[in-house]
């Protein structure tokens, strides 16, 4: 059996979705936080059960047969997030999980800047060390945070935001997509990935060019002198 977890989430929604136009729905288990949100997929065959990354004994449960864990990994950075995907990875090896994957990111690296890229780094390495076969799916940064970014330029015509430099956004659904083919290849391919991406990498003024191309008027691109950073 294949098991993913935060199945009723965004990414991990479609990972089943796009599992299940591969393999039998008897072979897919959903380890979901709240199963009465995945009733759709219990309709379709899926094995629900609840899991829940701080609670080891639910993660027991929602495990049990599989073949293959795929960690879908926490939206949130340090120490607790760390924990709880290291109790996701002891999980999966407690119940004879053959091989182990977890959604990192492309830019994973302990010297990264960026808060969530030490903890992918961090997870990794536990994997490495955990003795059981992993894939480590190094995901692109999510196109929809470009929705975050542009904030109301719509409306202001105007993208507001510091000095940025090419990226290659991604979306989920060829994200996932990638997620089913490995899986449904019996997690054969070991180790991280080659950056899972898009091919081209835009900045903000060429998002700004898309968006006064798509709405018929001009946005244009304004680099202001606050600090921030993307989201993961």
């Amino acid at each position: 059996m294949i098991v993913i977890t935060g199945a009723t989430g965004q990414l991990g929604s479609q990972i089943v979705t796009q599992l299940l136009q591969r393999v039998p729905p008897e072979q897919v288990g959903a380890s979901v936080r709240d199963p009465a949100r995945a009733q759709g997929l219990s309709a379709r065959g899926v094995r629900v059960r609840h899991g829940d990354f701080a609670d080891p004994a639910s993660l027991a449960a929602a495990f049990e047969d599989a073949s293959q864990v795929l960690i879908v990994s926490a939206s949130a950075t340090g120490s607790d997030v760390l924990a709880q995907h290291h109790c996701a990875v002891d999980a999966a090896r407690a119940v004879g999980a053959k091989s182990i994957l977890y959604t990192s990111h492309q830019a994973a690296g302990s010297d990264s800047l960026f808060a969530p890229m030490p903890d992918h780094a961090a997870t990794e390495m536990y994997l490495s060390r955990s003795g059981t076969p992993f894939t480590a799916l190094r995901n692109g940064f999510y196109a929809n945070t470009i929705l975050r970014l542009i904030g109301p330029a719509l409306a202001t015509s105007e993208i507001v935001a510091p000095a940025d430099g090419p990226v290659s956004w991604t979306t989920h659904a060829d994200l996932a997509e990638a997620a089913a083919i490995i899986l449904a290849d019996e997690g054969r391919f070991d180790g991280a990935t080659p950056p899972l991406t898009a091919r081209d990498a835009v900045d903000l003024d060429g998002i700004a060019g898309m968006l006064s191309e798509l709405t018929g008027r001009t946005i244009r691109r304004v680099v202001s002198m606050t600090t921030s950073s993307l989201p993961a």
